[in-house]
């Protein structure tokens, strides 16, 4: 392992997860007005519901998807699948929603450079976002035939194993992707840098979105008729010839 690996698969997710939580938190505090979608549907509604939805189903599957199958530890499901079988349900699904994603961020992608009225109104960060998002998804799929040469599950082990070295703070965790293909780096790579301009773009409404759950465990909302809170006579109509 040379410096820069040591650097970017040792120091630079903590660069990234840092920026990613303080730059979200201060955003929040400090540009409320700022902490948006920035939807174009009322330039054109046109391919936005397609390209929206195939999106957000295949970039939701894979982002929990990934978060469950890298941070969790082997032992705790050994006994009722094996890192073969692992790595084949991995690639079949995240496959199926990689390519669901791709062709999604494609059609916004296209949506929002074609059409004049919304290219006009796109910031630059929406334009280099929807790039990286797409570069990111076209270079998952492109793990997907390297996976293949690893279907007992060695080197999807090796990559949990080093996410759950960098969220619990133990050493050696550049050291596990030695042997990793340039494509599995640089979608890590990407990856990591989405996380650190996250802060900075139109991204943060998924904090809003997964908020959204709390409404579930809500309490009642107690509403008060008016009447109970004014003097007797006072709620009803006032006769049109009635003084001031």
């Amino acid at each position: 392992m040379n410096a820069l690996d040591n650097f970017l698969f040792g120091l630079y997710p903590y660069i990234c997860l840092t920026v990613f939580l303080l730059g979200s938190l201060i955003r929040f505090d400090r540009d409320q007005y700022t902490w948006k979608s920035d939807s174009s549907q009322l330039l054109k509604a046109g391919q936005l519901r397609i390209g929206s939805n195939l999106f957000h189903i295949g970039v939701l599957f894979l982002f929990f998807g990934h978060f469950f199958g890298m941070l969790t530890p082997h032992f705790l499901y050994e006994a009722f699948i094996s890192a073969g079988t692992k790595q084949i349900v991995a690639m079949v699904s995240g496959g199926i929603a990689g390519v669901l994603g791709f062709i999604g961020v494609t059609v916004l992608l296209h949506r929002r450079l074609s059409e004049p009225r919304i290219r006009i109104n796109s910031k630059t960060s929406d334009i280099v976002l929807l790039v990286l998002l797409w570069l990111q998804l076209a270079l998952g799929l492109a793990t997907i035939p390297m996976s293949a040469q690893h279907l007992d599950g060695s080197m999807m082990m090796k990559l949990a194993e080093w996410a759950q070295r960098i969220v619990t703070f133990r050493a050696g965790a550049p050291e596990l992707l030695a042997e990793a293909g340039w494509i599995f780096k640089m979608h890590m790579f990407l990856g990591m840098s989405i996380f650190l301009i996250f802060p900075f773009t139109r991204l943060v409404h998924v904090w809003s979105g997964f908020a959204a759950v709390t409404y579930l465990v809500r309490p009642h909302q107690v509403v008060r008729a008016r009447r109970l809170n004014v003097p007797a006579g006072h709620n009803q109509p006032r006769r049109p010839d009635a003084g001031v």
